[in-house]
């Protein structure tokens, strides 16, 4: 047996684990009318084959019918959702993994027009930041009809055969009934610390009395909310010994923080820039003050942080929940001495801000994770050895490269530069964002183990590309930026990247004019103030950058507000002139009647990129399919058969921004559909 410690079993109850690594509750937002069908069903059997000990789905399914979800969470609240849970559970068994799911009611942290349209309750009146409704304060009989709904629904996940149930508490019902900054209720379950923890374990031993003791109870919660007037490190104990002591509950699934607003959410689940495992001590002192299981996750993005956890005994269990939305394999690498294969979870958070924004979670650089029914995680081996010629060595470019050479295909790339990344060597430029070159460097290492040859300072030319006689080329070359968008003066504004990059000196008093509401106006702001200049961000959007998304936001905000950057939004820039040493932007809006005028010395344009796709005309004559894809064969995963020239000399494609000005996981998304077929 090894005697890595991530790899010892542990005995939960009745239940023994595999070993120490769990996926903790999310809610990847992919079930269809509340329920796990197929789709759902892929990515989670996708981690337990990738030998985690125990996956919690659900972040959290919603137990009533006034817990409507915000994203697309599943609906314990239905009876038809046992036979789902079901198929769910026996193939994860069948996987050798543990299953359990997560339950809540959202109380105050939803909204009313959602589902059913009914009211949000709450043991107060106090709405929430992040979800703006203002809720009911909960009555007596709300409160017997909640706790009646989390016994029903617990009772149905025990029937659909999951090995337990974790109640969600901390942001939710439960902890509003907790906290003193969002319980205002008298009498049984408001005022002291008995009160309001009573409801917790009313719901506890609703729960307990269905469900027998065979079955494993936990609950997520917070020990310390960092809120003033909130409930405190030394409540937090107490609370953590009471759950303890009650009987009921089988292991603690401790955080820290509160997740009311993007900020405090952020905090909870740190994304890149910030510290690796923030609150880990801290659980660690929960685990010594109770003697208890105890349970962890937040920022634990590599196997040496997860080992460190169980190393040193601060918690038995330890989350890695978007590390394997990067990579389910994980636990299979470590036990195969294949831990420097494993994919990189970047921080980038691209997964949970989709969700937030009401979409389906992907990870920024597993264009797999989530597509499980028709995406690979592991590329098949191709029935015919092909030549593949890639040009561009940015995301896409090594992607199409890494997945060509991984189906056995001999594969060239041609990059201009002396090294890879293409953007992401220029976004990395900016501390915080430094994690997004792990994108790059694990693609490198995989092309270097499927003998993919990478020339660098090479300009593909066409000569050069037909002299490899290729049988397929992917033109991956990317994008320049886009600053021709003015209707007079474009010659005196420079790009987000000309100041990331160091090419363009900064001025002393600037405006940013972001079309895009990318990173890349962020950014260059954030270089801009940093080295003491006045700046101004201008959008013709309602709202600044919206392509970052919430949790991205946050860090940025921080920083930008201290050093008093100013945020102008439905404003348009329409010209720029030269007055001598100074420029005049002129300024509109789309909605009309404005006329405005900001004189400063530097004028910034963030509006996106334009394809660089010279050599992509200057080869489609010389294509068999004159650069067509079929949608229809791309979409059903099929290899591309488009003739259109009987004499050309080679398939071509472009991927990428080479194509249009999208985003890294867009550009990897291609290239991974397009070359797992080749």
């Amino acid at each position: 047996m090894s005697n890595d410690p991530l790899l010892q079993p542990y005995k939960l109850k009745h239940l023994t684990l595999r070993n120490r690594i769990i996926v903790t509750s999310h809610e990847p937002a992919y079930p269809e009318d509340g329920m796990p069908k197929q789709r759902y069903l892929a990515y989670t059997v996708e981690r337990a084959r990738g030998g985690v000990a125990m996956t919690m789905t659900a972040g959290s399914a919603a137990v009533s019918k006034d817990s409507p979800p915000v994203f697309n969470n599943l609906l314990a609240y239905k009876d038809e959702i046992v036979p789902w849970i079901r198929q769910m559970t026996d193939a994860v068994h069948e996987e050798g993994a543990a299953i359990m799911i997560q339950l809540t009611h959202l109380g105050r942290r939803t909204r009313w027009d959602k589902g059913d349209w009914l009211p949000v309750v709450a043991p107060s009146h106090h709405r929430e930041a992040s979800h703006r409704a203002f809720p009911k304060k909960i009555e007596d009989w709300d409160i017997e009809r909640i706790i009646k709904d989390f016994a029903d629904a617990a009772e149905r996940m025990k029937a659909g055969g999951m090995d337990g149930v974790e109640l969600e508490a901390y942001g939710h019902l439960l902890e509003q009934f907790t906290s003193p900054l969002t319980n205002e209720l008298d009498g049984p379950y408001g005022g002291s610390l008995d009160n309001r923890m009573r409801f917790c374990m009313d719901v506890l031993k609703a729960i307990r009395s269905r469900v027998g003791e065979d079955f494993i109870l936990g609950v997520r919660y917070t020990a310390d909310e960092c809120l003033p007037g909130g409930t405190g490190k030394s409540e937090g104990l107490e609370i953590s010994r009471r759950l303890k002591e009650s009987g009921l509950v089988d292991y603690l699934n401790v955080i820290r923080g509160h997740i009311d607003t993007d900020a405090g959410l952020t905090d909870v689940i740190p994304i890149q820039g910030m510290a690796n495992a923030p609150h880990l001590d801290f659980a660690g002192e929960i685990r010594a003050a109770t003697n208890f299981p105890t349970f962890h996750a937040a920022k634990i993005p590599d196997v040496a942080t997860a080992r460190h956890a169980i190393a040193s005994g601060k918690v038995d269990m330890i989350g890695m929940t978007r590390a394997h939305m990067t990579d389910p394999h994980i636990v299979r690498k470590i036990i195969e001495k294949r831990e420097d294969e494993i994919r990189p979870c970047v921080g980038a958070n691209y997964c949970l801000d989709r969700i937030y924004q009401g979409g389906a979670a992907y990870c920024i650089h597993n264009a797999a994770t989530g597509r499980e029914l028709t995406m690979p995680h592991v590329v098949a081996k191709a029935e015919t050895r092909k030549k593949i010629v890639v040009v561009g060595a940015g995301p896409a470019g090594l992607e199409a490269a890494r997945v060509a050479g991984e189906r056995g295909h001999e594969v060239v790339v041609f990059e201009a530069a002396s090294g890879p990344g293409g953007q992401i060597r220029l976004t990395a430029q900016s501390p915080r964002r430094k994690e997004m070159m792990s994108i790059i460097d694990w693609r490198m290492a995989q092309c270097e183990k499927y003998g993919v040859a990478i020339r660098f300072n090479t300009w593909a030319e066409a000569e050069t590309i037909e002299a490899e006689n290729p049988d397929v080329v992917i033109i991956a070359t990317g994008g320049v930026a886009h600053t021709d968008v003015l209707s007079k003066g474009n010659e005196f504004v420079v790009s987000s990247w000309d100041i990331i990059s160091g090419d363009v000196k900064p001025g002393t008093n600037v405006l940013i004019f972001d079309d895009a509401g990318d990173h890349a106006a962020l950014q260059a702001a954030e270089f801009l103030a940093g080295a003491g200049a006045k700046v101004e961000i201008m959008t013709p959007d309602r709202s600044f950058s919206p392509e970052v998304m919430a949790m991205n936001l946050v860090p940025y905000m921080r920083s930008l507000q201290k050093l008093d950057v100013t945020f102008t939004v439905t404003y348009r820039l329409e010209s720029v002139e030269r007055n001598g040493n100074q420029l005049v932007a002129h300024v509109g809006s789309d909605y009309g009647g404005v006329s405005k005028q900001r004189v400063v010395d530097q004028v910034v344009v963030n509006h996106g990129t334009i394809p660089l796709d010279d050599i992509y005309f200057e080869l489609k004559p010389k294509s068999t399919n004159h650069g067509e894809v079929s949608h229809d064969e791309l979409i059903a995963g099929q290899a591309q058969s488009v003739m259109r020239n009987p004499q050309g000399q080679f398939q071509l494609f472009r991927i990428g921004d080479s194509v249009s000005a999208r985003n890294t996981h867009a550009a990897i998304y291609d290239a991974l559909r397009l070359a797992k077929d080749i």
